[in-house]
């Protein structure tokens, strides 16, 4: 049983306002009607991953007809309507995709500087949370949340800006703005990690260590690759660097874009493919395969006004989501890439989101050129590189996609629909970063109120 400290919840529900999926595709709630004008495959893919069985559909309604109640569906599985007696994982999501995390909020930590991320490994058995004053603490999730490691970072620039666990989850890396990334090994029987006093905190320097100019940068997204051998990273010189642990050192440094590369990950298990996002408003995909000295991408996306924030992969190598600061998500295909950008960047003149509030007047601004298959609106996208998701595959079969926001809320949204599916109002400052639990309808977020929640 999990225990939680309960924080006096704001509303937390079903919001249906101020999203829609495309531009001019949403009535005055928000909500689209008729035809989404999504892509039919990933369409088709999500609601085979979430919908339940059609004969089962259709003995429950007598017709095909979703969704269909959690009491009618175990009545049905009793009954063996589907012949196979019991539930598929369709069938499963069906079921707990109904059941949205949105009570709560209850207090899983709270310190005195703001928290930049938190995030689940990969069995949910574990929480990271990654705070600017240097710490960053590993909670057990099945233990009431009690402290796994308290890890107190080595030469921190500014703030942590991300962390990654290795897939054997023995290790974490973490970067701040630096070229050094510090890895520690969290499997260890040590609680309190203090850099290089009770462990040593391993640093990996992808600059390559020549002096130049390139050499002075930060790193802003970090990440292990599938086999756990080695370590892409995206930072300030419109850069991706790959670090290999094995041989211990740099093996690749891509010139990737013209701005600052924000965001980087893994497209899928292979690790070939990768997907990159930045200030220059571009997504491009790469393949490691086919890397030359030119530093050219397999393909480029277009369709965002501003500078992209943050990637997530749904882990098929086809699709992905990206986080822009022009106030959007996108959703992509690969398939629909570029071999070069229709047109040069658009940027707004004298807009930093750092300071200042995106202008009215570009919020339903649509790309001449854009290629995304939908767009996504309600969160706001401000101050800080925020970020966003698919849900998990498992409880939900990818069904929605949610972000952090500016504004301190989750905002959870319907993939295929674009409907606005909850609002939880968790925080009072700025939300960078959130996480659904991989098997539990269980969601923390961290803000830079210094709280990590839970709902």
């Amino acid at each position: 049983m999990l225990n939680f400290f309960k924080r006096t919840p704001k509303h937390c529900g079903e919001e249906k306002a101020n999203a829609a999926i495309g531009v001019g595709a949403s009535t005055s709630e928000g909500m689209c009607k008729g035809s989404t004008g999504l892509d039919h495959d990933i369409e088709q893919l999500t609601r085979l991953r979430s919908g339940p069985n059609e004969l089962l559909s259709k003995m429950v309604h007598g017709k095909l007809k979703v969704p269909i109640s959690t009491v009618k569906m175990l009545a049905a599985r009793e009954g063996n309507y589907s012949g196979r007696g019991r539930f598929s994982s369709a069938d499963n999501c069906h079921v707990l995709s109904r059941y949205l995390p949105v009570n709560g909020p209850y207090i899983v930590d709270e310190m005195d500087s703001c928290a930049y991320v938190s995030q689940f490994s990969a069995d949910g058995s574990l929480l990271v949370a990654a705070y600017q004053g240097s710490h960053i603490k590993i909670y057990n999730v099945e233990n009431g949340w009690k402290v796994h490691k308290n890890i107190l970072a080595k030469s921190l620039q500014w703030t942590i800006t991300d962390t990654c666990l290795s897939p054997d989850q023995r290790h974490l890396v973490y970067s701040s703005l630096s070229p050094v990334v510090h890895i520690v090994n969290v499997g260890s029987a040590v609680t309190e990690s203090l850099a290089n006093v009770t462990e040593i905190h391993d640093g990996l320097d992808l600059s390559g260590g020549d002096g130049g100019d390139d050499d002075l940068f930060g790193i802003f997204s970090v990440k292990f690759s599938t086999d756990g051998r080695e370590i892409v990273a995206a930072g300030s010189v419109d850069a991706i660097c790959i670090y290999d642990l094995v041989a211990n050192r740099p093996t690749l440094k891509i010139h990737a874009h013209e701005a600052d590369v924000n965001t980087v990950c893994f497209a899928d298990e292979s690790g070939n493919v990768m997907y990159s996002g930045s200030d220059d408003s571009f997504c491009k995909v790469w393949d490691r395969r086919c890397l030359n000295l030119k530093d050219q991408p397999v393909g480029v996306l277009t369709g965002h006004l501003e500078g992209i924030t943050f990637i997530d992969s749904r882990g098929d190598g086809r699709y992905f989501i990206s986080n822009g600061k022009d106030q959007t998500i996108k959703l992509w295909d690969i398939r629909k890439m570029s071999a070069n950008p229709a047109c040069g960047p658009r940027r707004s003149i004298n807009w930093d989101y750092r300071r200042m509030e995106y202008p009215s007047r570009l919020k339903e601004e649509k790309h001449p050129h854009d290629q995304s298959l939908a767009t996504y609106r309600g969160h706001s996208v401000l101050r800080t590189l925020i970020r966003c998701y698919f849900s998990p595959a498992y409880s939900t079969g990818q069904k929605y996609i949610y972000s952090a926001s500016n504004d301190g809320c989750v905002y959870i949204y319907d993939l295929v629909t674009g409907a606005q599916a909850a609002k939880l109002e968790n925080h009072e400052a700025t939300m960078r970063d959130c996480c659904w639990h991989p098997y539990y309808p269980m969601l923390v977020s961290s803000s830079w109120d210094g709280m990590i929640l839970s709902t």
